[in-house]
């Protein structure tokens, strides 16, 4: 039985063909690949750059070839750096950076720069420490325009061989230590405290000026108003003593006459209207004391004209 299971075996042996002598077939399958609108597609074989891809639909073998989207659009990338002014403060400086890469130079700047934001982080850095040293924290905030024109030329033109094109650098922000802040914020508070005393002073000194100005033209037209009321007296007092002497009345009987009639018009007015009370001498010679009061006043006043004479 064990002959006859060999026999059988190695018939069965002989009749089976070759493995050495059976071709191998294999079948490579591409693999679909979509770039999106605004990329385009770095494509490789077996590491080596080969060709770009246009934004659509493309195929490439697997495992042989490789395809890297690669975007086209414009990009911003933060950047901080620490700085010291002239005056030593120390200053944070926030700055933006707007590029794009060139599509002519996408083999440069995919293969031949490894970080390129750290690149221009130091561009940035190597700029604003050259510059903020020369110039005060004041004169910084002025000189923003020139540091991003320094910063924009250097990026230019160290990036621009890689295939990164540069177009615009915006400093955002400069921002000194809080305590610095805080002294620029009270130097600022006082300045304007001072200059709103000195505006309060010279508002007080026009309403003085103003004052006395108005005092002085409210005395003058006072002044002017006695005058012509004791003008106006004088012209009534002395047609009323003409009047009165065409009566037959003598002067002195008419001045005597138009002071007691004057004499009982202010204690008429007194009791009519006043609100205080006056102590006034009353009696049936209180007219003549007072006429004679004023006899003696024109009689003094006579007499020191003559001796001045």
């Amino acid at each position: 039985l064990l002959r006859t299971n060999n026999r059988n075996r190695t018939a069965s042996a002989s009749q089976a063909p070759s493995a050495k002598n059976t071709p191998v077939s294999t079948m490579v399958l591409p693999c679909p690949h979509c770039v999106s609108t605004g990329s385009v597609g770095v494509k490789t074989k077996f590491g080596k750059f080969v060709d770009t891809i246009d934004p659509g639909f493309t195929c490439y073998i697997c495992c042989i070839e490789d395809i890297r989207d690669v975007s086209l659009a414009v990009q911003q990338v933060q950047c901080s750096s620490d700085c010291k002014t002239k005056d030593n403060v120390t200053l944070t400086v926030s700055s933006a950076i707007q590029y794009h890469i060139n599509r002519k130079d996408i083999q440069v700047a995919v293969f031949d720069v490894a970080n390129p934001l750290a690149m221009m982080q130091a561009y940035v850095d190597d700029v604003l420490r050259s510059e903020l040293p020369s110039l005060d924290l004041d004169d910084a905030y002025s000189a923003k325009e020139t540091m991003v024109a320094r910063i924009r030329e250097s990026l230019q033109a160290s990036m621009e061989p890689y295939g990164y094109s540069v177009i615009n650098v915006l400093i955002t922000d400069l921002r000194p230590e809080a305590s610095v802040l805080r002294a620029m914020n009270e130097i600022n508070a006082s300045r304007r405290a001072r200059e709103a005393a000195i505006e309060k002073g010279e508002a007080d000194k026009i309403l003085q000026v103003k004052a006395a100005e108005a005092d002085a033209e409210s005395k003058y037209l006072s002044g002017v108003g006695v005058a012509r009321m004791r003008e106006a007296i004088t012209s009534g007092f002395k047609t009323s003593i003409q009047e009165l002497g065409e009566s037959g009345l003598t002067a002195a009987d008419a001045v005597h006459m138009m002071i007691v009639t004057q004499y009982l018009d202010t204690l008429k007015d007194f009791a009519v209207n006043g609100k205080g009370s006056i102590m006034v001498p009353h009696g049936p010679g209180a007219a003549g004391d007072i006429e004679e009061q004023v006899r003696r006043g024109f009689i003094g006043a006579n007499a020191l004209e003559i001796k001045g004479r």
